[in-house]
């Protein structure tokens, strides 16, 4: 199968999304923050953090890559390899928009690149083992910029820093902070996020990664409701 392509003219970038679960036997929270009133896409709304993949994430080393299992429902439908830069890039997105270090204490032996240089001043490399690939959803036609988005479910116990300390995040969102799962619909937030949020409550309750993920995809002749099972990945 071929990688969705979009005819309106509108170029369809590859994304990372990364929801981040505490507290999921307790009382369960979620990491969320607001878009700038004057963002291109989604103004005002909240969201989980991420964003789209750069050409560098590509070549970026991992400690630890994704779950084999996981890259194989990644590859579904798309680029074998791009499970490595979507991987990268939500951990680069996790630290730019909320300065959380998904990684472990080590050395980088080859030159930083510039987006990274703040991430291994921490003493950190990126490791992207912890990492659940949970959900795609291609946004729909027609809009001003267009993703297509992979989603990540996150444990905050496998963060390297504390999760409350956000001191180091940007100011792409504002107002992050740790909504309680069942109050998270109050928020004004896009379609597609209540859609994921359905699907993490359903999960929250288990560790496990899931054998299918769903694909909301969205082109210019019909929507979809699809599921990625994946096929084997070589280690």
């Amino acid at each position: 199968m071929t990688e969705p392509v979009a005819t309106d003219k509108t170029a369809i970038r590859d994304a990372a999304t990364v929801i981040v679960l505490r507290d999921r036997h307790d009382a369960p929270r979620i990491l969320m923050g607001q878009r700038g009133a004057k963002a291109a896409f989604m103004p005002n709304k909240f969201v989980f953090p991420g964003g789209a993949v750069d050409a560098l994430d590509s070549r970026i080393p991992l400690l630890r890559p994704l779950p084999s299992g996981c890259a194989g429902r990644l590859a579904e439908d798309a680029s074998e390899n791009l499970a490595h830069a979507l991987s990268v890039a939500a951990i680069r997105e996790l630290w730019e928009e909320t300065g959380l270090i998904l990684g472990a204490q080590g050395r980088w032996t080859d030159a930083v690149p510039g987006d990274w240089q703040s991430f291994a001043a921490t003493g950190h490399l990126p490791d992207a083992a912890a990492l659940q690939f949970v959900f795609r959803a291609l946004t729909p036609p027609g809009r001003p910029r267009r993703f297509d988005a992979r989603f990540f479910l996150l444990d905050a116990e496998a963060l390297a820093n504390d999760p409350d300390d956000f001191t180091a995040a940007s100011d792409e969102l504002s107002h992050l902070q740790w909504v309680p799962l069942r109050e998270a619909r109050r928020f004004d937030m896009p379609f597609i996020t209540e859609v994921v949020l359905a699907e993490i409550e359903a999960r929250v309750a288990d560790k496990s990664a899931p054998e299918s993920v769903p694909f909301f995809r969205n082109d210019d002749e019909e929507s979809l409701f699809l599921r990625l099972r994946g096929h084997p990945m070589t280690e």
